[in-house]
């Protein structure tokens, strides 16, 4: 059985005390879904944009894999109806 491969691309912008992240998952047949993460650096804090990085990464990613569920479970539906 050949092995299936998806590409994940992750995009982190930081913008002052905040970092933004775009993860990006693409399927071998073309399918786009992508999940967000935000994190916010308190200012009395030391700055450590690896934390950020990770905090916001790993949020974008709980997205991702939330809004995977949820489309697994419309095609669920949609198969069950053509049954």
């Amino acid at each position: 059985m050949e092995a299936k491969k998806w590409n994940t691309q992750v995009f982190i912008n930081e913008r002052g005390n905040d970092t933004y992240v775009r993860a990006v998952l693409t399927t071998q047949d073309g399918t786009t879904i992508e999940g967000t993460g935000h994190a916010r650096r308190n200012p009395a804090d030391r700055a450590v944009p690896e934390i950020g990085d990770e905090l916001a990464a790993g949020r974008a990613f709980l997205d991702l894999g939330h809004r995977l569920v949820t489309l697994a479970g419309a095609d669920i539906e949609q198969a069950q109806r053509l049954g």
